[in-house]
């Protein structure tokens, strides 16, 4: 009888490894960016995921306006595109 079983054990506790190793740290890292994203204001200076600097000029649903370089282009990126804030 627990030969049985035994197969079925194993995958329950590889799944459970799996999980918690892999998608909850996934999980957390993807709530901390969408916290992130629904925080930022006007002024501040971000990164998009694409590299470019820049500071955040206005903001409009998922649409946000960005100041980069020195002759103060401006550029409209998505909220998603939005990889950090820098401090």
């Amino acid at each position: 009888m627990t030969g049985q079983y035994s197969g079925l054990i194993m995958m329950v506790v590889f799944f459970g490894i799996f999980y918690f190793l892999l998608i909850r740290p996934q999980q957390k890292k993807n709530k901390e960016i969408q916290k992130m994203r629904s925080e930022l204001q006007i002024g501040d200076n971000i990164i998009t995921i694409g590299g470019v600097h820049g500071k955040v000029l206005s903001i409009k649903d998922e649409v946000m306006t960005i100041e980069v370089g020195a002759d103060k282009t401006k550029l409209q990126v998505s909220k998603w595109a939005v990889g950090s804030k820098q401090e």
